[in-house]
C-alpha cells in the first residue's frame, strides 16, 4: 500500500459506496434507436463495485489499525 494514506483509502471507499448506491438505483436503461430498435445499456457492473468496496474497506481497516499501533500480530515460539 505504498503511497496510500488513510484519508485517500477512506475517500476511495466512500466513492465506491456512492457508486453502489447509484447503480442500485438505476443500473440498466433502454435507449430507443432511430431504426425502431432499442439498446440496453448498463452503467456499471455491480459485482466489480462490490469487489472494490471489499478492497478499500480492508485497506481502511488495515491503515486504521496501523495508525492506532495495532499492526499485524507476531507469534514468537521459543526454540528448545
Amino acid at each position: 500500500m505504498a503511497g496510500i494514506d488513510l484519508a485517500t483509502a477512506q475517500a476511495r471507499l466512500d466513492d465506491y459506496l456512492a457508486a453502489e448506491l447509484a447503480v442500485l438505483g438505476n443500473q440498466e436503461y433502454m435507449i430507443a434507436s432511430g431504426t425502431g430498435g432499442a439498446r440496453k445499456l448498463r452503467r456499471a457492473d455491480l459485482s466489480e463495485i462490490r469487489a472494490g468496496i471489499e478492497v478499500w474497506d480492508k485497506r481502511v481497516k488495515d491503515l486504521t489499525n496501523r495508525s492506532q499501533g495495532r499492526g499485524r500480530s507476531l507469534t514468537l515460539r521459543p526454540r528448545f
